[in-house]
């Protein structure tokens, strides 16, 4: 199969001029007519101290305040088109400020709160921002200068953070009190200019294989797919659900996630750290989760940990196993069917052992997972499907304004990203490139040039390699421009070894080399937290400055060892001439922008820009 396609679930006839959504405003105002009072998003009472209590914010309170942010946008001067910045960690008064941007009619450009200086500007200039959002004072600073230097068109920075002192600070009680004289009539006809075809936020992508690019999507982007995955995924989605967003909500996938609740009615809560979410389980209790597979994989090896710690590292294998037959038998069974009893006996017993425990540990409410961003493990797939937490793995790009192909809840496949989510279409190319098209693919780039090779016959090119199994599921198989030729023409596409060694607790990136030589080989960088854990130190002695962004060698038996172990997995799955000969272990800071992306992903041109010794060491 070549091609695939799911038809919508919500069309033209809802999605439209004429429709009852003509823009993303409308998902607030729909929602606030039929449930003003219900409960939108949880709120910590003392933002700094997410830990501690939080507070519900009902949809009307949620409006409210964004109505009121939006006339002092008015207010200030923001015409309808112009861009606003935001730039600030995931937080509620992210959510208010995005809602308000749209509610004025203007544009908004989401900024990675660790973006360089260098890049932050860029962005300024080349989309043409004329007010910006930080959300702290040393993010306020970054977007002052490039701000300023738009000259007599800059409304100046806002702050997200409440104004300290005394005097008037810039942030939102100000701005709103700046609108107070703007009508409510006013506002809501600035509220309805956009029409589905207007741009509605210019999202620059991460860059891990070169310079970022933004990318325009449109209100009708947006609505098509909040629209049509809520229809698809109502048991996941719903009024009597909750969920945490720890993601970077200057990714679309946060953003989309995050309008899809609230026009859902799924409550909302908002944490910056992603360690801080474990803490909150317990608190917040959320129904649903969107995760990185990493973060699977650590609960996974912190509850292995345990029962090794508790003399129990073999009776937590066989639970391990059990938990990946039943969940290959919930997949591949029609619904109802009976499990082997020895099965189902193996699977009560390690329920109360540990998979019960595992379930509390994540609030004890989960009913599904949302895993993407990275691929992810079948095992791991099946081991939480197993434990009675389904994973939905999903998989789509800036460009397709999220995701694009998703499992749904009753039809899990692991070791697939699913099918075409409604109204998408996916073809793969005579090279085994993903190509797509469909309600949430946009339409172009900002920069004209970078169009240039980005469509193919009416579709957008992935740059991700794929295929289509006999039921239209998409299997990932790589990226485009990772391919590796051998010095003896063999073609190599890395993702199979590299996924298979990512799996281990102790590695964070695999990276294979080996382009235009004659044996393959990799660098192996490991996980901080993990390293720590297994020897406080070597991780001391190995802890890179991350003043200097520092790739750093890692020279112990032990460690190589545990590692070895991961990589002759790994050359087991594969062809002979696949297989890696020689790997160097790597230290190094994953929160670096040089390195890692706001999504995590490694940037793979950097690493091996900054190792060339240690590659040349390789094949010495």
């Amino acid at each position: 199969m070549l091609e695939s396609t799911t038809p919508l679930l919500v069309g033209p006839e809802t999605i439209g001029a004429a429709g009852t959504y003509r823009n993303v405003t409308d998902l607030l105002v729909r929602r606030l007519e039929s449930a003003p009072d219900h409960a939108a998003f949880d709120v910590p009472i003392e933002p700094a101290a997410p830990s501690g209590a939080w507070r519900q914010v009902s949809t009307r309170e949620y409006t409210d305040t964004v109505r009121a942010v939006a006339k002092g946008l008015v207010a200030l001067g923001v015409r309808p088109g112009d861009s606003i910045a935001i730039m600030a960690p995931t937080r509620y008064e992210w959510a208010v400020a995005d809602l308000a941007v749209w509610f004025a009619g203007a544009v908004v450009v989401p900024i990675y709160e660790t973006s360089a200086p260098t890049q932050v500007s860029a962005i300024i200039h080349d989309a043409r921002v004329v007010l910006a959002f930080g959300g702290s004072t040393q993010h306020v600073q970054l977007l002052e200068a490039p701000l300023s230097e738009r000259g007599s068109d800059a409304l100046g920075v806002w702050s997200l953070d409440a104004a300290s002192g005394q005097g008037e600070g810039r942030d939102l009680e100000r701005l709103a009190a700046l609108g107070a004289g703007v009508a409510d009539e006013a506002l809501e006809e600035r509220r309805l200019l956009a029409a589905p075809d207007s741009p509605a936020t210019i999202v620059y992508t991460s860059g891990t294989t070169g310079e970022p690019k933004g990318a325009v999507l449109t209100h009708e982007n947006f609505l098509g797919q909040v629209l049509n995955i809520a229809a698809a995924y109502g048991e996941v989605v719903h009024p009597a659900g909750n969920t945490i967003i720890f993601l970077p909500l200057a990714h679309v996938l946060a953003r989309g996630l995050q309008l899809i609740c609230l026009a859902s009615g799924m409550r909302i809560a908002h944490l910056a750290d992603p360690a801080a979410v474990v803490g909150t389980l317990g608190q917040l209790t959320p129904t649903f989760l969107v995760v990185v597979p990493r973060v699977l994989q650590k609960i996974q090896a912190a509850a292995g940990a345990k029962a090794a710690g508790s003399g129990l590292a073999r009776v937590w294998a066989s639970a391990q196993r059990t938990a990946i037959g039943w969940g290959e038998f919930q997949e591949t069974t029609t619904p109802g069917t009976r499990a082997p009893l020895g099965l189902r006996l193996r699977h009560a017993a390690f329920d109360r052992i540990f998979f019960s425990r595992l379930r509390q540990v994540m609030g004890g409410r989960v009913t599904h997972v949302l895993s993407g961003g990275a691929t992810l493990d079948a095992d791991l797939s099946l081991f939480f499907g197993g434990i009675g937490v389904p994973v939905i793995e999903g998989y789509g790009l800036t460009e397709t304004t999220a995701p694009l192909t998703g499992n749904l809840p009753s039809d899990i496949r692991s070791g697939t990203v699913g099918r075409p989510l409604p109204g998408s279409t996916v073809r793969i190319s005579e090279d085994g490139e993903i190509l797509a098209r469909g309600i949430g693919v946009f339409s172009g780039y900002r920069n004209p040039e970078h169009n240039r090779d980005a469509f193919i016959d009416g579709f957008f090119r992935t740059g991700d390699l794929g295929r289509l199994d006999e039921q239209g599921r998409v299997v990932l198989e790589g990226r485009l421009k990772d391919v590796i030729v051998t010095s003896n023409g063999k073609t190599i596409v890395p993702m199979r070894w590299e996924s298979s060694v990512e799996a281990d607790p102790l590695v964070s990136h695999a990276v294979m080399i080996g382009e235009g030589r004659n044996y393959l080989s990799a660098l192996i960088i490991l996980d901080p937290e993990a390293l720590a854990e297994f020897s406080a130190e070597i991780a001391a002695a190995t802890h890179p400055d991350p003043a200097h962004h520092e790739l750093l060698t890692v020279v112990d038996a032990r460690a190589r060892d545990h590692v070895q172990a991961a990589v002759d997995r790994a050359n087991a799955l594969v062809a002979r001439s696949e297989q890696v000969r020689r790997f160097t272990l790597i230290a190094t800071d994953l929160e670096d922008p040089t390195f890692i992306t706001p999504t995590l992903k490694l940037k793979r041109a950097a690493v091996l820009q900054r190792s060339t010794d240690a590659v040349a060491a390789l094949y010495a």
